[in-house]
Protein backbone atom coordinates (compact mmCIF):
# COMPACT_ATOMS: atom_id res chain seq x y z
CA UNK A 1 0.00 0.00 0.00
CA UNK A 2 1.57 3.05 -1.19
CA UNK A 3 0.24 6.81 -0.59
CA UNK A 4 2.29 8.31 -2.48
CA UNK A 5 2.95 6.60 -6.05
CA UNK A 6 2.13 8.15 -8.96
CA UNK A 7 -1.81 8.44 -10.14
CA UNK A 8 -2.17 10.62 -12.99
CA UNK A 9 -4.55 8.69 -14.14
CA UNK A 10 -6.73 6.08 -13.20
CA UNK A 11 -8.90 4.15 -15.94
CA UNK A 12 -12.34 2.98 -15.44
CA UNK A 13 -12.28 -1.03 -16.85
CA UNK A 14 -15.91 -1.84 -17.09
CA UNK A 15 -15.63 -5.75 -15.14
CA UNK A 16 -17.88 -6.94 -18.20
CA UNK A 17 -15.58 -6.56 -20.79
CA UNK A 18 -12.86 -9.41 -20.63
CA UNK A 19 -10.67 -7.90 -23.44
CA UNK A 20 -10.12 -4.81 -21.76
CA UNK A 21 -9.67 -6.16 -18.33
CA UNK A 22 -6.45 -8.57 -20.11
CA UNK A 23 -5.01 -5.26 -21.64
CA UNK A 24 -5.76 -2.83 -18.83
CA UNK A 25 -2.14 -1.55 -18.22
CA UNK A 26 -1.37 -1.85 -21.82
CA UNK A 27 -2.91 1.49 -22.03
CA UNK A 28 -0.34 3.42 -19.70
CA UNK A 29 -2.54 4.50 -17.52
CA UNK A 30 -0.86 4.78 -13.64
CA UNK A 31 -3.66 2.93 -12.19
CA UNK A 32 -6.21 0.80 -12.90
CA UNK A 33 -9.63 0.46 -11.86
CA UNK A 34 -11.97 -2.37 -12.69
CA UNK A 35 -15.13 -1.64 -11.88
CA UNK A 36 -17.91 -3.97 -10.59
CA UNK A 37 -20.16 -0.95 -10.02
CA UNK A 38 -21.89 1.75 -11.92
CA UNK A 39 -20.27 0.03 -15.45
CA UNK A 40 -22.07 -3.20 -14.62
CA UNK A 41 -25.93 -3.93 -15.12
CA UNK A 42 -27.34 -5.33 -11.89
CA UNK A 43 -28.18 -8.33 -13.68
CA UNK A 44 -24.50 -9.10 -14.93
CA UNK A 45 -22.85 -8.28 -11.16
CA UNK A 46 -22.08 -12.15 -10.23
CA UNK A 47 -20.56 -12.11 -14.02
CA UNK A 48 -18.65 -9.45 -13.74
CA UNK A 49 -17.47 -10.51 -10.26
CA UNK A 50 -15.87 -13.71 -11.29
CA UNK A 51 -14.25 -12.00 -14.73
CA UNK A 52 -12.28 -9.60 -12.10
CA UNK A 53 -11.38 -11.89 -9.82
CA UNK A 54 -10.40 -13.96 -12.79
CA UNK A 55 -8.21 -11.27 -14.28
CA UNK A 56 -6.94 -10.57 -11.08
CA UNK A 57 -6.06 -14.37 -10.51
CA UNK A 58 -4.13 -14.73 -13.88
CA UNK A 59 -3.17 -11.62 -15.36
CA UNK A 60 0.12 -10.61 -14.00
CA UNK A 61 -0.36 -6.56 -13.69
CA UNK A 62 3.00 -5.26 -13.10
CA UNK A 63 2.96 -1.42 -14.01
CA UNK A 64 -0.25 -0.03 -13.38
CA UNK A 65 -1.65 0.05 -9.94
CA UNK A 66 -4.87 -2.17 -9.77
CA UNK A 67 -7.89 -1.21 -7.87
CA UNK A 68 -11.33 -2.49 -7.89
CA UNK A 69 -14.19 -0.67 -7.63
CA UNK A 70 -16.52 -2.46 -5.55
CA UNK A 71 -20.49 -1.84 -4.79
CA UNK A 72 -20.90 -0.37 -1.64
CA UNK A 73 -21.50 -2.08 1.40
CA UNK A 74 -25.19 -1.10 1.88
CA UNK A 75 -26.37 -2.56 -1.41
CA UNK A 76 -26.84 -6.47 -1.93
CA UNK A 77 -23.44 -6.67 -3.76
CA UNK A 78 -20.74 -4.93 -1.88
CA UNK A 79 -20.18 -8.04 0.50
CA UNK A 80 -20.00 -10.98 -2.22
CA UNK A 81 -17.71 -8.10 -3.58
CA UNK A 82 -15.50 -8.15 -0.54
CA UNK A 83 -15.11 -11.71 0.02
CA UNK A 84 -13.95 -12.57 -3.53
CA UNK A 85 -11.74 -9.76 -4.26
CA UNK A 86 -9.88 -8.91 -1.42
CA UNK A 87 -8.20 -12.45 -0.56
CA UNK A 88 -6.84 -11.72 -4.72
CA UNK A 89 -4.52 -8.69 -2.82
CA UNK A 90 -5.58 -5.63 -5.11
CA UNK A 91 -3.63 -2.80 -4.50
CA UNK A 92 -7.05 -0.99 -3.53
CA UNK A 93 -10.61 -1.07 -3.09
CA UNK A 94 -12.17 1.81 -4.71
CA UNK A 95 -15.27 2.69 -2.19
CA UNK A 96 -18.37 4.42 -3.72
CA UNK A 97 -21.42 6.36 -1.95
CA UNK A 98 -18.72 6.97 0.86
CA UNK A 99 -20.72 9.15 3.19
CA UNK A 100 -19.28 9.02 6.75
CA UNK A 101 -16.15 7.73 8.56
CA UNK A 102 -18.71 4.79 9.60
CA UNK A 103 -18.77 3.44 5.81
CA UNK A 104 -14.80 3.49 6.09
CA UNK A 105 -15.04 1.95 9.63
CA UNK A 106 -17.29 -1.17 7.92
CA UNK A 107 -15.18 -1.70 5.05
CA UNK A 108 -11.67 -1.88 7.09
CA UNK A 109 -13.09 -4.24 9.74
CA UNK A 110 -14.68 -6.64 6.81
CA UNK A 111 -11.24 -6.46 4.74
CA UNK A 112 -9.33 -6.99 8.09
CA UNK A 113 -11.66 -10.53 8.64
CA UNK A 114 -10.94 -11.39 5.22
CA UNK A 115 -6.99 -10.81 5.06
CA UNK A 116 -6.59 -12.56 8.50
CA UNK A 117 -9.10 -15.34 7.37
CA UNK A 118 -6.51 -15.67 3.78
CA UNK A 119 -3.17 -15.30 5.44
CA UNK A 120 -2.64 -11.63 4.46
CA UNK A 121 -1.23 -9.33 6.64
CA UNK A 122 -4.07 -7.01 8.06
CA UNK A 123 -3.66 -3.44 5.97
CA UNK A 124 -2.30 -5.03 2.73
CA UNK A 125 -5.12 -3.42 0.50
CA UNK A 126 -5.76 -0.22 0.55
CA UNK A 127 -8.89 1.91 0.23
CA UNK A 128 -9.61 5.11 -1.67
CA UNK A 129 -13.16 6.96 -0.85
CA UNK A 130 -15.54 8.13 -3.41
CA UNK A 131 -18.03 10.90 -1.93
CA UNK A 132 -20.86 11.09 -4.22
CA UNK A 133 -23.50 13.62 -1.78
CA UNK A 134 -23.61 16.24 -0.14
CA UNK A 135 -23.28 14.49 3.52
CA UNK A 136 -20.30 12.89 2.11
CA UNK A 137 -18.54 16.43 1.30
CA UNK A 138 -19.31 17.42 4.53
CA UNK A 139 -17.71 14.38 6.17
CA UNK A 140 -14.51 14.62 4.65
CA UNK A 141 -12.14 15.55 7.09
CA UNK A 142 -13.35 12.40 9.25
CA UNK A 143 -13.35 10.15 6.52
CA UNK A 144 -10.10 11.00 5.18
CA UNK A 145 -8.95 10.55 8.76
CA UNK A 146 -10.69 6.93 9.98
CA UNK A 147 -8.66 4.34 8.49
CA UNK A 148 -4.40 4.12 8.06
CA UNK A 149 -5.74 2.05 4.47
CA UNK A 150 -7.21 5.12 2.82
CA UNK A 151 -4.29 6.19 0.71
CA UNK A 152 -6.79 8.61 -1.28
CA UNK A 153 -9.87 10.82 -1.97
CA UNK A 154 -11.79 10.92 -4.78
CA UNK A 155 -15.10 11.90 -5.73
CA UNK A 156 -18.11 10.82 -7.61
CA UNK A 157 -19.47 14.36 -9.96
CA UNK A 158 -22.32 13.33 -11.74
CA UNK A 159 -23.84 11.77 -8.28
CA UNK A 160 -22.80 14.51 -6.48
CA UNK A 161 -23.91 16.87 -8.72
CA UNK A 162 -27.19 15.55 -8.98
CA UNK A 163 -27.44 15.03 -5.28
CA UNK A 164 -26.84 19.18 -4.49
CA UNK A 165 -29.39 19.85 -7.49
CA UNK A 166 -26.79 21.71 -9.33
CA UNK A 167 -26.98 21.56 -13.46
CA UNK A 168 -23.39 19.56 -14.93
CA UNK A 169 -21.73 22.07 -17.01
CA UNK A 170 -18.77 21.37 -19.42
CA UNK A 171 -16.70 24.22 -17.32
CA UNK A 172 -17.27 22.74 -14.15
CA UNK A 173 -18.00 25.19 -11.72
CA UNK A 174 -20.84 23.70 -9.86
CA UNK A 175 -17.94 21.57 -8.75
CA UNK A 176 -15.97 23.96 -7.06
CA UNK A 177 -17.20 23.60 -3.63
CA UNK A 178 -16.43 19.99 -3.60
CA UNK A 179 -12.96 20.18 -5.27
CA UNK A 180 -11.84 22.53 -2.25
CA UNK A 181 -13.44 20.40 0.63
CA UNK A 182 -10.99 16.85 -1.28
CA UNK A 183 -8.11 18.97 -1.32
CA UNK A 184 -8.79 20.31 2.38
CA UNK A 185 -9.27 16.87 3.64
CA UNK A 186 -6.99 14.68 1.57
CA UNK A 187 -3.79 17.43 2.90
CA UNK A 188 -4.80 17.81 6.15
CA UNK A 189 -4.72 13.85 6.44
CA UNK A 190 -1.95 12.87 4.40
CA UNK A 191 -3.36 10.87 1.53
CA UNK A 192 -3.55 12.02 -2.62
CA UNK A 193 -6.66 13.99 -4.00
CA UNK A 194 -7.85 12.53 -7.37
CA UNK A 195 -10.17 14.43 -9.75
CA UNK A 196 -13.22 13.15 -11.07
CA UNK A 197 -13.92 12.09 -14.92
CA UNK A 198 -14.21 14.42 -17.97
CA UNK A 199 -17.02 13.02 -19.55
CA UNK A 200 -16.48 14.33 -23.24
CA UNK A 201 -14.09 11.81 -24.80
CA UNK A 202 -14.20 13.32 -28.23
CA UNK A 203 -13.09 16.94 -26.69
CA UNK A 204 -9.19 16.53 -25.89
CA UNK A 205 -8.53 20.45 -25.72
CA UNK A 206 -11.29 20.41 -22.91
CA UNK A 207 -9.80 17.64 -21.12
CA UNK A 208 -6.18 19.40 -20.81
CA UNK A 209 -7.90 22.31 -19.61
CA UNK A 210 -9.34 20.85 -17.13
CA UNK A 211 -6.76 18.42 -15.85
CA UNK A 212 -4.15 21.40 -15.66
CA UNK A 213 -6.53 23.54 -13.66
CA UNK A 214 -7.46 21.12 -11.53
CA UNK A 215 -3.41 20.25 -10.77
CA UNK A 216 -3.08 23.46 -10.18
CA UNK A 217 -5.68 23.53 -7.46
CA UNK A 218 -3.49 21.04 -5.69
CA UNK A 219 -4.86 17.25 -6.92
CA UNK A 220 -2.71 14.64 -7.46
CA UNK A 221 -4.48 12.80 -10.55
CA UNK A 222 -7.84 12.22 -12.38
CA UNK A 223 -10.05 9.83 -13.63
CA UNK A 224 -10.31 8.71 -17.39
CA UNK A 225 -13.17 6.69 -19.08
CA UNK A 226 -10.97 5.74 -22.67
CA UNK A 227 -7.73 5.07 -23.23
CA UNK A 228 -7.58 7.88 -25.63
CA UNK A 229 -7.54 10.23 -22.33
CA UNK A 230 -4.65 9.37 -20.70
CA UNK A 231 -1.66 10.63 -22.51
CA UNK A 232 -3.67 14.32 -22.33
CA UNK A 233 -4.28 13.77 -18.52
CA UNK A 234 -0.42 13.06 -18.42
CA UNK A 235 0.77 16.07 -19.98
CA UNK A 236 -1.05 18.00 -17.45
CA UNK A 237 0.07 16.54 -14.74
CA UNK A 238 3.80 16.36 -15.35
CA UNK A 239 5.43 19.84 -14.98
CA UNK A 240 6.52 21.79 -18.01
CA UNK A 241 10.44 22.61 -18.89
CA UNK A 242 9.92 26.27 -17.20
CA UNK A 243 8.63 24.78 -13.68
CA UNK A 244 11.01 22.02 -13.68
CA UNK A 245 13.79 25.00 -14.53
CA UNK A 246 12.50 27.70 -12.14
CA UNK A 247 11.99 24.99 -9.15
CA UNK A 248 15.70 23.37 -9.89
CA UNK A 249 16.64 27.34 -10.06
CA UNK A 250 14.66 27.57 -6.37
CA UNK A 251 16.57 24.68 -4.72
CA UNK A 252 20.01 25.81 -6.25
CA UNK A 253 19.62 29.45 -4.69
CA UNK A 254 17.96 27.72 -1.07
CA UNK A 255 21.13 25.41 -1.04
CA UNK A 256 23.39 28.16 -1.80
CA UNK A 257 21.73 30.14 1.37
CA UNK A 258 22.20 27.33 3.41
CA UNK A 259 25.68 26.77 3.11
CA UNK A 260 25.90 30.75 3.52
CA UNK A 261 24.04 30.22 6.43
CA UNK A 262 21.96 32.77 5.05
CA UNK A 263 18.37 33.47 6.31
CA UNK A 264 17.13 35.25 3.43
CA UNK A 265 17.16 33.59 -0.34
CA UNK A 266 16.15 35.58 -3.36
CA UNK A 267 15.76 34.89 -7.10
CA UNK A 268 16.01 36.96 -9.71
CA UNK A 269 14.72 40.18 -6.80
CA UNK A 270 12.07 37.94 -5.70
CA UNK A 271 11.91 36.25 -1.83
CA UNK A 272 12.21 32.54 -1.83
CA UNK A 273 10.47 31.69 1.70
CA UNK A 274 10.06 28.20 2.77
CA UNK A 275 6.14 27.49 0.85
CA UNK A 276 7.70 28.54 -2.44
CA UNK A 277 10.89 25.76 -1.76
CA UNK A 278 8.43 23.30 -0.53
CA UNK A 279 6.48 23.99 -3.83
CA UNK A 280 9.78 23.59 -5.91
CA UNK A 281 10.31 19.91 -4.03
CA UNK A 282 7.09 18.97 -4.85
CA UNK A 283 7.20 19.73 -8.90
CA UNK A 284 10.66 18.11 -9.07
CA UNK A 285 9.52 15.34 -6.67
CA UNK A 286 6.68 14.96 -9.39
CA UNK A 287 8.73 15.20 -12.56
CA UNK A 288 11.08 12.89 -11.13
CA UNK A 289 8.19 10.15 -10.73
CA UNK A 290 7.28 10.54 -14.22
CA UNK A 291 10.60 10.08 -15.50
CA UNK A 292 10.88 13.82 -16.78
CA UNK A 293 14.54 13.98 -14.99
CA UNK A 294 16.69 11.81 -12.86
CA UNK A 295 16.76 11.86 -9.21
CA UNK A 296 18.92 14.71 -8.06
CA UNK A 297 17.84 15.25 -4.58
Amino acid sequence: MNRRRLRRTSLYIPGTNPGMLANAEVYGADSVILDLEDGVPVSEKDAARILVRNALQHIPYRRAEVTVRVNALSTPFGRDDFREIIPLAPDAVRLPKCESADDVREADAMMTEIELENGIEPGTVGIIAITESARGGRNLSEIAAESPRLIALNYGAEDYTADIGAVRTKEGRELDDIRAKVIVAARIAGVQALDSVFGDVNDLDGLYAEALRVRLLGFDGKSVIHPRQIPVVHRAFTPSDQEVGFARRVMAAFREASSRGAGVIALDGRMIDAPVVARAEKILALAEAAGCIPGER
